[in-house]
C-alpha cells in the first residue's frame, strides 16, 4: 500500500472537523478524569514489597508466557488490523487500522492506571477493587496468586493482550461509521466497566468462577462479551448507507487472509499460553487449536460451497476464525475429537448465523463481529460444558457432560447468559450516553467520501 496525503488545506480542515466533534464536554471529562487519577498517586505506595520468602519462579514458565504475551499482541497489530483492513471499503482501510493501533495504545495505558485492578485485584462479586491501581505493589519479584511460576509483571502483560484484542473485535459490528473520538470514549469506558467486571467474574474470584463455568482462554471474557457489545454497537448506530443497495464488498482480500493468519498463529499464545506454564495442558490446548481451527475452515468452506456453489477466500477464513473462537473456552478441557466436533459445529452455524440469520433479521454488523465472535464464543461455552474431561485438565472429579458431570452443560449456558446480560446492558447504557453527549456517527458526506480522509487526513492509493 503507498500512502498520499491530501493537501494542507484539508488536513487542517479536517483537524478543526476533529476538534468540533470532540466537543467541550469531551474535554472536561477527560480533564476531571485525569485530575481524580492524579490526585489519588500519592497514596498509591510504589515501594517495592519486601517478601518474606523468595518466589520460586520457574524460567521455562515465564520464557513461554514471555512468547504467549508477544504472540497475543500480534493478533491485535498487525493480526486484526490487516484483518479488518482488507474487509472494509478502499476509503475505510486507514481507519479501521488506525482504530485497532490507537485501542493498543489506549487500553494499554487504562489497563495500568485502573484496569488490572479491577480485574484481579481482591474485590467483591462482580468487580474488583482498587489494590494496584497504578500497577502498585508491582515489584520485580511479585508473582500473582493465578500465576505463581511467572512473575506478575508478565502476567499482567499477559492478560492486557487479552483486554487489547478485546474491545478491538468489537470495532469490526460498527466499522464505517462511528466517529474516532466517539470510539475512543467508547473503548475506554467499556474497559472500565463491561471488560474489567466480566473478567473478574470469570477469572478474578468473582461470580461465574465461584459458579464454576469453565473458561480457558476467553470464551466468555472474549468472544460472547465483544459479540455482544458489537451487536448493540451495530444496532445503536443502525445501518450503512446504502447497505443492501450498493456494494461494501471488501477492497484488498489479500490483507485479510494475511491477517488471519497472524491471528492463527498468534492464537497458540493466546490459547496455550492461558496455562501459565510450558505444561502437558499448554502442549495439548495447542493441539486442539489447531484441529478445531481447521475443522472449522473446512467446515465453513463447505457449507459456502453447496450453499452457493463456490468456496471463496473470505469464507475460509472467516470459518478459520470461527473455529478459533469456539475452542478458546475449551482448548485446555477438551481430547482432540472434542476439538474436531467443536470446530465443525462452530463452522456450520457461524457461516450460518453471519449470512442468513444477518440477511433475515437485517441487522448491520459490519465485519460479523457478533455472526463470528459471538455466536462462536456461545457454541464454544457450551460444547465445552459437552466434552471437557477431567483427565485433560488435570482434575480428579468429572467435568463435563460426556465425562459424567451433566450439571456442567446448565452451568456453562448459566455463564453465557450472565455475559450476555450484563454486557448488552451496559454496553447499551455506555453507547447512549456518548450518543447524547459529542454523538456516534459521522456525517452523512462523511461517510459517503470515506473516513480517511475526513477523520485522518489521509488515503490510500
Amino acid at each position: 500500500m503507498q500512502l498520499s496525503t491530501v493537501s494542507t488545506a484539508n488536513v487542517a480542515r479536517s483537524g478543526l472537523t476533529g476538534q468540533r466533534e470532540l466537543g467541550w464536554l469531551s474535554y472536561v471529562m477527560f480533564g476531571l478524569v485525569l485530575a481524580a487519577l492524579f490526585a489519588m498517586i500519592p497514596s498509591l505506595g510504589f515501594a517495592q514489597a519486601a517478601a518474606a520468602e523468595a518466589p520460586k519462579l520457574d524460567t521455562g514458565d515465564t520464557a513461554w508466557m514471555l512468547t504467549s504475551t508477544a504472540l497475543v499482541l500480534m493478533m491485535t497489530i498487525p493480526g486484526l488490523a490487516l484483518f479488518y483492513g482488507g474487509m472494509v471499503r478502499k476509503q475505510n482501510v486507514l481507519s479501521i487500522m488506525m482504530q485497532s493501533f490507537a485501542i493498543t495504545c489506549l487500553v494499554t495505558i487504562l489497563w495500568m492506571i485502573v484496569g488490572y485492578s479491577l480485574a484481579f485485584s481482591e474485590g467483591n462479586a462482580i468487580i474488583g477493587g482498587f489494590g494496584n491501581l497504578f500497577l502498585s505493589g508491582l515489584a520485580i519479584d511479585s508473582v500473582n496468586d493465578l500465576a505463581k511460576t511467572i512473575p506478575e509483571s508478565v502476567f499482567m502483560t499477559f492478560q492486557l493482550t487479552f483486554a487489547i484484542i478485546t474491545p478491538a473485535l468489537i470495532t469490526g459490528a460498527f466499522a464505517d461509521r462511528m466517529k474516532f473520538s466517539a470510539m475512543l470514549w467508547f473503548i475506554g469506558l467499556w474497559l472500565i466497566f463491561v471488560y474489567a467486571p466480566v473478567c473478574h467474574m470469570v477469572w478474578g474470584g468473582g461470580l461465574m468462577g465461584t459458579m464454576g463455568v469453565l473458561d480457558f482462554a476467553g470464551g466468555t471474557v472474549v468472544h460472547i462479551n465483544a459479540g455482544v457489545a458489537g451487536l448493540v454497537a451495530a444496532l445503536v448506530l443502525g445501518k450503512r448507507q446504502g447497505y443492501g443497495k450498493v456494494s461494501h464488498a471488501p477492497h484488498n482480500l489479500t490483507l485479510s487472509i494475511i491477517g488471519a493468519g497472524l491471528l492463527w498463529v498468534g492464537w497458540f499464545g493466546f490459547n496455550a499460553g492461558s496455562a501459565v506454564g510450558a505444561s502437558a495442558n499448554a502442549g495439548m490446548a495447542m493441539a486442539v487449536t489447531q484441529i478445531a481451527t481447521a475443522a472449522a475452515a473446512l467446515a465453513w468452506m463447505f457449507s459456502e460451497w453447496l450453499a452457493r456453489g463456490k468456496p471463496s477466500v473470505l469464507g475460509i477464513v472467516s470459518g478459520a476464525v470461527a473455529g478459533l473462537v469456539a475452542i478458546t473456552p475449551a482448548s485446555g478441557f477438551v481430547d482432540p475429537m472434542g476439538a474436531l466436533i467443536i470446530g465443525i459445529v462452530a463452522g456450520i452455524i457461524c457461516f450460518v448465523a453471519a449470512t442468513t440469520v444477518k440477511n433475515a433479521l437485517g441487522y448491520d454488523d459490519s465485519l460479523d463481529a457478533f455472526g463470528v465472535h459471538g455466536v462462536g464464543g456461545i457454541i464454544g461455552a457450551v460444547l465445552t460444558g459437552v466434552f471437557a474431561k477431567a483427565a485433560i485438565a488435570g482434575k480428579e472429579e468429572p467435568l463435563g457432560l460426556l465425562d459424567g458431570n451433566a450439571g456442567q452443560v446448565l452451568t456453562q449456558v448459566y455463564g453465557v447468559v450472565i455475559t450476555i446480560v450484563f454486557t448488552a446492558v451496559v454496553t447499551l447504557i455506555i453507547l447512549k450516553i456518548i450518543d447524547w453527549t459529542i454523538g456516534l456517527r459521522v456525517d452523512e458526506a462523511t461517510e459517503r467520501d470515506g473516513l480517511d480522509l475526513n477523520l485522518h487526513g489521509e488515503t490510500v492509493q
